[in-house]
């Protein structure tokens, strides 16, 4: 949970041999406004976008994760989904879930192994995780679950985790994560991401795009006082040249981010996101497009009041994408040439 959201206590039983475990969950419904939506999108969406439930073991040497459900993935500057819809072309109705190793309790060493969250970005996939509903532009070059094998550990200040995974969920063990993080003291702390692809992988489907076969790296930074949590960070994609998987000219996406929250008494809070990205190539080099066509470049803003009592939360939405040097056909309206999308959402439910 990157908040301003947060779970209450979850509910505690014994259950035998699997041990001591909580149970929590999420329930919400969503609906989306927006303009110049593209073929297939619509106008309008009303929809459940989480009936989620978690289940996790915390103690003793073997611990365990599950999550299970339905969820909606709202991603701006991108067209909306049925929640149905992404349950069935992403990561089917258990999401994430996996077994953890914890040798000894005098030290911070672990191994996990399932199906993890990514250790790329400053986003993470659930909108109830993330200080907006609707997850950024930047978001849309990194990827998500990550099935594979993650050690971590903690040294003083420092910590880090290396992944050996399947990347964009292909089912490729091809990928290496990493990330390193530094925290001086509560307030402050930086984190060094790095990940890519080893091999080349032509496989493509919905949760697969081309980007698989990408280099990412961030530098994330995170600053949390009072009220205050802001959230800068800065990314680096690369798809290099493969003419053999249909990838007849590379390119690179630079982008830079900020995400800010505001915390107010009586659980109210506003939150912030500006964004811009840029990628590189053209058209007639047939680069590979990352964005809107080679080439192009983006920026974004999004502003999402919270309120949140007990289990009860209720957020409002308004998220901006506007895009430069676009390639006709790849942007937004039927006929993908508007250059900008304006979007609300409004989403509520309960935490338990």
């Amino acid at each position: 949970m990157g908040g301003p959201l947060t779970l209450p206590s979850t509910l505690m039983f014994n259950a035998g041999p699997l041990g001591k475990v909580n149970v929590g969950g999420v329930v919400s419904g969503i609906g989306v406004v927006q303009n110049n939506w593209v073929p297939g999108d619509q106008a309008s969406r009303w929809d459940l976008d989480n009936g989620q439930v978690f289940i996790e073991k915390t103690n003793g040497w073997w611990q365990y994760f599950i999550q299970a459900g339905a969820y909606n993935i709202p991603d701006l500057g991108l067209p909306t989904l049925s929640t149905s819809d992404w349950v069935k072309q992403l990561y089917g109705p258990f999401p994430q879930g996996f077994l953890k190793i914890q040798p000894s309790a005098k030290n911070n060493f672990s191994m996990e192994i399932g199906a993890l969250p990514t250790l790329i970005g400053a986003e993470t996939t659930f909108d109830f995780e993330n200080v907006n509903i609707s997850r950024g532009i930047l978001w849309n070059q990194e990827n998500a679950v990550n099935r594979g094998v993650q050690l971590n550990d903690s040294w003083g200040h420092f910590s880090g985790s290396i992944s050996w995974n399947d990347g964009f969920y292909s089912n490729r063990y091809t990928w290496i994560s990493g990330s390193l993080s530094y925290a001086p003291n509560p307030a402050n702390s930086i984190t060094f991401v790095g990940a890519g692809n080893l091999g080349q992988t032509k496989f493509t489907t919905f949760a697969t795009p081309v980007q698989n076969n990408s280099q990412i790296y961030n530098i994330i930074y995170t600053y949390t006082r009072k009220a205050w949590v802001i959230n800068p960070y800065f990314q680096y994609t690369d798809v290099p040249t493969n003419a053999q998987i249909g990838i007849a000219h590379g390119a690179s996406t630079t982008g830079g981010a900020l995400l800010l929250t505001y915390n107010f008494k009586n659980g109210f809070s506003m939150c912030g996101r500006g964004e811009y990205i840029t990628s590189s190539g053209n058209a007639a080099e047939s680069a590979v497009n990352l964005i809107y066509g080679p080439g192009s470049s983006a920026w974004s803003l999004t502003l999402t009041p919270t309120y949140q009592k007990h289990r009860f939360f209720l957020r409002v939405e308004v998220g901006l994408v506007e895009a430069q040097n676009i390639t006709p056909g790849d942007a937004f309206g039927p006929l993908g040439l508007n250059k900008s999308q304006l979007r609300g959402v409004i989403e509520s439910g309960f935490v338990f």
